[in-house]
């Protein structure tokens, strides 16, 4: 359900919470020796909970978990105004606690791109169905100037945070770095989703390596984009923090895709054959670790700018 400020609650009296799904995607297409065993049905959820997932998110077309062993969020596209209602109502229908949702195609002026925002809204105020909308590359959000606009105009509005599309997409380290996340602020204090996967500014979804505080091997220029990552999690994450309720949820959906989107890189292996260069399971399990670590950060962030505060007063 949602709460009044507009993000997933669990209906408890508890502190603002992050809690870890995994998009169901990450699991497709697997490179061999996967350390993901291959199980499917109610094995999945179960082997997905000991691995210490809390929830899932489904494609669009993909029916509800038999007997829910974990929450289960979904995702979509709307692309017309006219597509929100109709959408809105299939998930609420399968009984998804929240949708994220590619809007539009990124051709739309202001006018249009504001009026598919709307329906967004207006469904997801109809089904009772929290609507994440997307940070995206081919779409109304693939730009922060753009995206930026939508949160001052539409101050209900909620994003799923993909940094990925602006990292890479928009070369967001060329530039000044601490002035683009200052400009994306009103986009962080609206983030109640985040899609996990890092980018390089020249590739879409790069490994991070196993040692999550280390520099990852692949990050050989001048750009340590792992520590960027965190940077821009922990900033969504306090932006979360800054308005959030009792019981109020952040999602954070690692989101690794297989080399037929072209997200992971392929590689020749000793035989000639293309494999991809990481175990995208082994992977997630590492944003999964990250992932909380930075939201413990970001707690830590939060509660010294109060004593602070409480110590100036």
């Amino acid at each position: 359900m949602a709460s009044t400020s507009g993000f997933l609650n669990d209906g408890t009296a508890e502190a603002p919470k992050l809690r870890v799904y995994l998009n169901l995607d990450t699991l497709v297409d697997l490179r061999p020796g996967t350390a993901w065993p291959g199980y499917e049905g109610e094995q999945l959820y179960r082997r997905l909970q000991e691995d210490g997932f809390e929830g899932v998110q489904l494609t669009s077309d993909a029916p509800a978990p038999a007997g829910a062993l974990l929450p289960y969020c979904g995702l979509d596209r709307i692309n017309t105004p006219q597509e929100a209602d109709a959408i809105a109502g299939k998930h609420a229908a399968r009984g998804d606690a929240c949708i994220t949702v590619h809007a539009g195609w990124g051709m739309e002026d202001e006018d249009e791109a504001f009026r598919i925002v709307e329906a967004i809204l207006a469904a997801s105020e109809k089904h009772n169905l929290l609507t994440f909308i997307e940070t995206h590359r081919a779409t109304i959000t693939q730009d922060i100037w753009r995206t930026a606009q939508i949160a001052r105009h539409f101050p209900e509005v909620r994003f799923n945070g993909d940094f990925s599309h602006y990292y890479c997409g928009q070369e967001l380290v060329y530039g000044d770095w601490q002035d683009k996340l200052d400009f994306l602020e009103p986009v962080f204090r609206r983030v109640g989703f985040l899609h996990g996967r890092v980018a390089s500014s020249g590739c879409m979804q790069v490994p991070i390596g196993a040692d999550c505080a280390a520099r990852p091997a692949q990050a050989h220029g001048v750009i340590n984009y792992l520590d960027h990552f965190k940077e821009l999690w922990t900033r969504a994450m306090l932006g979360f923090l800054g308005t959030a309720q009792a019981g109020d949820v952040l999602v954070f959906a690692p989101e690794l895709l297989a080399g037929t989107h072209y997200y992971a890189r392929k590689f020749p292996d000793a035989a000639g054959r293309l494999v991809e260069e990481t175990d995208r399971y082994a992977e997630a399990l590492l944003y999964k670790d990250l992932a909380r670590s930075c939201f413990a950060e970001a707690v830590r962030i939060q509660a010294e700018a109060r004593r602070s505060g409480a110590d100036r007063a």
